[in-house]
């Protein structure tokens, strides 16, 4: 708890990036009614937004090298300011689409650099900073959704708008806090993160991250329809979700990594996972038991989370900021395929589909690790890590950076 003003800054501001992932979440029907937009129109809210991230996680690690992070840092938030205001007064779908795509591009350049900043400003232990890193992460997808809710009561613009604000509180905090000299940053090459996918670990991990985050985002991204609750509703529904994300992605993986092998949990994990999306689909027409659901898919997202990550830590020799900026790339690109899908399926066949898309899709992320194994021994012969080494290792590469 005795860190810099400039490690609180940075933190509640990583706080804030990361609620608007799930912002939108609770106003997806309001905003499909109120605009007359289809929902695969209103599926392209997350689509846009995760496209640029995962593209621009590619070079981030680029720029930031040659900028320094504050730059990188403050260039971010000032995008996320500009494009969350602007889809609040967007008065059409196809406007909110454009400047979600904006805000992307925002998230990675922050989100990408504000853990290594953590790390560099903090006092004592780099786990104990990490920890309180992901514990903002945590809050954010837990809170968001809730944000959204209250604010999407009032009006669809209304979360929009409250982000807006909020990030220029965090701009003002970073600018005031985050001084003193910086240190030199180290130039990193512009094609590395895409000559590193040439190595089979790497390459492996990324397609497995590509596919169980089709899954994330079913569920993220579609599961507002058929729980036809209101915005306040949805939001709640969704913050139990986050919390369990965030109490399984601290607590629950490095006590399963201390037991079994860290393939071994990824592969069961995936298989519960997809078990999960094949009972969404069963029991469709049931809120409550989509609620259950729900709550159940966080605690099983968590663990994947922080377990997958560990894994790429350990998976190749390459710097970590390289190795970090190719994994999230895929990842998050795996996230943008799946709104459209979801809402596609929705339309052409029936409500339950999309779900079983997604558990799939995650089946198939199971597959892939058990088949090519052998590529990964290596990372089940490392010694189990304490939490916060754990969390260390994890958060490192979840947000793409080193």
């Amino acid at each position: 708890m005795k860190q810099p003003k400039a490690v609180w800054a940075v933190a509640f501001s990583s706080m804030i990036a990361f609620m608007g992932i799930g912002l939108v979440s609770p106003i997806l029907p309001a905003i499909t009614e109120e605009l007359g937009a289809t929902t695969t129109q209103t599926s392209l809210l997350f689509t846009s937004y995760l496209v640029i991230t995962g593209v621009a996680m590619f070079f981030t690690s680029f720029i930031s090298s040659r900028i320094g992070a504050r730059k990188t840092l403050m260039i971010g938030l000032t995008i996320i300011v500009l494009s969350s205001f602007g889809a609040g007064a967007s008065g059409t779908i196809e406007g909110i689409i454009a400047f979600r795509a904006v805000w992307g591009l925002g998230n990675a350049m922050f989100i990408s650099t504000a853990l290594s900043t953590i790390i560099s400003e903090s006092n004592g232990n780099p786990a104990s900073a990490i920890i309180l890193y992901e514990a903002a992460l945590g809050m954010g997808l837990a809170i968001g959704p809730l944000v959204g809710g209250v604010l999407g009561s009032i009006a669809w613009q209304a979360p929009f708008y409250g982000t807006s604000v909020l990030m220029t509180m965090a701009f003002i905090l970073l600018a005031v806090l985050m001084r003193g000299p910086a240190i030199a940053p180290i130039p990193t090459n512009f094609g590395a993160p895409f000559k590193a996918l040439a190595n089979p670990a790497l390459l492996v991990m990324a397609l497995v991250a590509f596919f169980y985050n089709v899954g994330f985002f079913v569920i993220m991204s579609f599961t507002a329809y058929p729980l036809h609750f209101t915005a306040m509703g949805i939001g709640l529904v969704f913050t139990g979700w986050g919390t369990g994300l965030a109490l399984t992605s601290v607590f629950g993986a490095p006590a399963l990594t201390r037991i079994f092998k860290r393939t071994t949990v990824l592969i069961g994990t995936l298989v519960l996972l997809s078990a999960t999306l094949v009972l969404f689909a069963v029991l469709i027409d049931s809120p409550k038991a989509l609620v259950v659901m729900m709550v159940v898919a966080g605690l099983e997202l968590g663990i994947m989370n922080t377990v997958l990550t560990e894994v790429v830590m350990e998976a190749t020799d390459l710097p970590r900021s390289v190795a970090s900026s190719s994994y999230s790339g895929i990842r998050f690109l795996g996230g943008a395929v799946a709104p459209p899908a979801a809402a596609a399926l929705a339309v052409a066949s029936t409500m339950a589909t999309p779900y079983i898309m997604g558990a799939a899709s995650v089946a198939l992320a199971a597959i892939l690790i058990a088949v090519f194994k052998s590529h990964l021994a290596h990372v089940d012969r490392h010694e189990p890590t304490e939490v916060g080494e754990a969390v260390l290792e994890a958060a490192a590469i979840t947000v793409g950076d080193s």
